[in-house]
């Protein structure tokens, strides 16, 4: 009996493109790093060098005539900061404007953010989404402009106000506090509403049927159930504030730790590249303290 050849060709070998592939999809960590490693580059390249960087600066000196940078090590800066009125001065108001704005937009969000997520009826909810979003998809210096303008002598806020004989708090720290509480307030506003949207409704329920009225279910189940999100918030709240040094600029007349960070970067950089560590020190803490307390558990 005679063997008839085959005309079928056999398969062709996989090229780069399939070998590498298959080593990918054999190799699980490679293929996660892989995956990862632009960002996780860019982070660690782009920002947290950046950061490095700024930490060096901080320990530098500037020559008294020419303002520029020397490369001594030592600690003058950071002594500068504690031993100078004006820098603490300037760090506690900074600090306080941030809690202040902080706990007004917690305040406004809460209640909102409970209506969208537990009262409103699925068309309203979405109606209210988009109007919390809509202020973000604005510029920011067009926000910060129009509140300089909504501020000022002709400004709408003192035109509403002329009738009672009163007068809008204009360019001061009051109003640095109003523009500020709205600017950030969507930041709040959001993760609140995803927090309160993920309560089960049975254990409303089950407080109810408990006897609980509906004051003492808010305090004893919504809000810690909610405490994360408002953490979340707050996060972004105190943070921006903190590091925001246009507004300030804009509407108040008095210095923040933005304000001074971009006088000082041109005439005296290891002075504000330590002063810009203060913010970054306060966040640290903050984010410490927050996770502590187990505000990050259930997020």
């Amino acid at each position: 009996m005679t063997s008839v050849s085959s005309d079928v060709e056999p398969p062709p070998r996989g090229g780069p493109g399939r070998r590498l592939s298959t080593f990918f999809f054999s190799h699980s960590r490679a293929r996660l790093g892989g995956l990862l490693a632009l960002p996780l580059g860019w982070m660690l390249v782009i920002y947290l060098g950046s950061l490095f960087l700024l930490l060096l600066a901080s320990f530098w000196d500037t020559e008294p005539f020419t303002s520029d940078v020397v490369r001594n090590w030592n600690l003058d800066n950071y002594r500068r900061l504690f031993e100078e009125p004006v820098y603490r001065n300037v760090a506690f108001r900074t600090i306080s404007m941030a809690v202040y704005v902080t706990v007004a937009d917690a305040v406004l969000a809460f209640p909102l953010a409970y209506y969208m997520a537990r009262v409103a009826s699925p068309r309203s909810r979405n109606l209210l989404v988009v109007a919390v979003l809509t202020p973000l998809w604005a510029s920011y210096l067009v926000k910060a402009y129009v509140w300089r303008t909504m501020l000022g002598e002709e400004g709408i806020i003192n035109w509403l106000l002329a009738p009672f004989g009163l007068d809008g708090p204009g360019y001061t720290t009051a109003g640095l506090w109003l523009a500020f509480t709205y600017l950030w307030l969507p930041f709040m506003i959001l993760p609140i509403y995803a927090g309160l949207e993920r309560i089960p409704s049975s254990l409303l329920e089950a407080s109810a049927d408990l006897g609980g009225r509906s004051v003492r279910t808010f305090f004893k189940v919504t809000l810690p159930l909610a405490f994360p999100a408002v953490v979340a918030g707050s996060i972004f709240t105190f943070s921006l504030t903190l590091g925001d040094y246009i507004l300030p600029g804009l509407i108040a007349d008095e210095q923040f730790i933005g304000t001074v960070i971009y006088t000082d970067r041109g005439t005296n950089l290891p002075v504000a590249a330590a002063f810009a560590m203060v913010p970054i020190a306060v966040m640290v803490v903050y984010l410490w303290g927050a996770r502590r307390l187990g505000a990050f558990e259930s997020l």
